[in-house]
């Protein structure tokens, strides 16, 4: 497939998210939030669900969490417009909480298995727990495994906590810079393997 028709075929996936009334989260969104960033980035990050500024703009990742986000990935030597950035579930939960199963397991399987398949990256990271559950089906604690990669039918995950989780529990915030350092040395030996 060119990389226009996958960028046709993101394009109508994206219009599909932003009408999808497949459960209920769609009930009290304001907009859905597909996802950004260009089909065939390397990386693909996958967080937990959008939040209150997200589901005001349409776009994932704007808020305090999203700020944080970009520092991090300044640590791993990206830039934002260069991955793809999307959530679990493309809808803001009411009141935050956190996404029942159901809207997981509908959103995944009508909306994020299909991106990652179009955008194709070398490597996805999973942001916090519902991610790692949701994509992984691991119940480990990050606590114990954050900035581990696991290789899962042909595809390399990278593990880290939610940018959010900085704002409950500060220390968490210089784990996740180590995190960022470890996915930049993953991704210079990526890049000068693949050079060879």
């Amino acid at each position: 497939m060119t990389k226009q028709e996958r960028q046709r075929r993101m394009h109508e996936l994206d219009e599909g998210i932003r009408v999808c009334v497949r459960c209920p989260l769609h009930k009290s969104r304001t907009h859905a939030v597909p996802g950004e960033g260009p089909v065939g980035a390397e990386v693909f990050f996958i967080g937990e669900a959008p939040g209150g500024k997200e589901d005001r703009l349409g776009r994932p990742f704007v808020g305090p969490s999203g700020m944080l986000l970009n520092r991090l990935l300044e640590t791993a030597g990206l830039k934002r417009e260069e991955v793809y950035i999307t959530s679990c579930v493309k809808c803001r939960p009411p009141n935050n909480r956190t996404p029942h199963t159901n809207e997981l397991n509908i959103c995944q399987a009508t909306w994020l298995d299909r991106q990652i398949d179009l955008v194709d990256p070398s490597i996805i990271v999973l942001l916090g727990r519902v991610a790692l559950q949701q994509v992984l089906k691991d119940q480990r604690s990050l606590r114990q495994i954050h900035g581990e990669v696991v290789a899962r039918d042909g595809r390399q995950y990278f593990l880290t906590y939610h940018p959010a989780v900085a704002f409950r529990v500060p220390e968490t915030r210089d784990s996740m810079e180590e995190d960022m350092a470890l996915l930049k040395q993953l991704l210079a030996t990526q890049l000068h393997a693949a050079r060879k």
